[in-house]
């Protein structure tokens, strides 16, 4: 009764870390560039009683053995890294990537990676996130600019009021051989890591990386319907293990008043 009592209470809080990963993706569903994740769970170790194979008595030998789990326990929290839906804005300086890679921007002097393509001109005229975080390479934008077209190929020109081109840059992208390995950082920035690897800077549409789309957002990949079945799925499992402690609990509170 002690074992179901501990084995439930794992359960517990497996199904409080599903609900939480769950939550903050529905937190994040109108998040620009946002990744939904998904919490993922083991085993644990299981006391076995019988060996499977043991001999009986009669000579004969047991095709399965008596194995006994002691719950569950949270491994991973996976990101994906599906492509979001694409929203129109219209704004020039907003960028969306079809397809793998991420922009890069400096925070403070380190080198951060992000999906989030709403850009912005500070008081200098440099692109930067909706944070002021600067874009990289880093760019200014002439302040006789009066149009800046980007081309799915990542080349930025600003061009005055006659068409005239002003100034130009080029907008790389940055892959990694595993999304998933980097660290979110808050903020929709990411960090590589040694799981993700180091950074490949590719031009758009090259070495399989994907494209960009000028006056357009890449909008967060939460499908709402997905996550509110499994909150509810998740809501009953929690219920489901909270009864199984009620339960041994009341059965070590019978054996208890048996002794008396």
């Amino acid at each position: 009764m002690m074992r179901s009592l501990w084995t439930a209470s794992t359960g517990m809080v497996a199904m409080q870390m599903q609900i939480d990963t769950m939550s903050n993706n529905l937190a994040n569903v109108n998040t620009v560039g946002f990744k939904k994740s998904r919490a993922e769970f083991e085993d644990l170790m299981y006391q076995t009683l019988q060996v499977a194979g043991t001999e009986t008595v009669g000579g004969n030998r047991l095709p399965t053995g008596l194995q006994v789990g002691l719950g569950v326990k949270p491994t991973t929290v996976h990101k994906f890294f599906t492509q979001g839906d694409m929203q129109n804005t219209g704004n020039q300086l907003d960028l969306a990537i079809q397809g793998e890679g991420f922009f890069k921007v400096d925070v403070n002097g380190r080198e951060l990676y992000t999906r989030a393509g709403s850009f912005k001109l500070n008081q200098d005229g440099t692109i930067v996130t909706a944070n002021g975080y600067p874009l990289q390479p880093t760019f200014s934008v002439p302040t006789e600019t009066k149009t800046i077209t980007i081309t799915e190929n990542g080349h930025l020109s600003c061009l005055d009021s006659s068409s005239a081109e002003l100034a130009a840059t080029d907008i790389p992208l940055y892959t990694f051989i595993n999304n998933a390995g980097m660290t979110a950082e808050g903020r929709n920035l990411y960090s590589p890591s040694q799981a993700s690897g180091a950074a490949n800077e590719v031009t758009p549409g090259n070495q399989n990386a994907g494209t960009l789309a000028q006056g357009f957002l890449e909008m967060s990949n939460v499908e709402l319907v997905d996550e509110m079945v499994g909150l509810i799925v998740g809501q009953r499992a929690y219920e489901a293990n909270s009864k199984a402690i009620t339960t041994a609990d009341a059965m070590l509170q019978t054996a208890v008043n048996v002794k008396r």
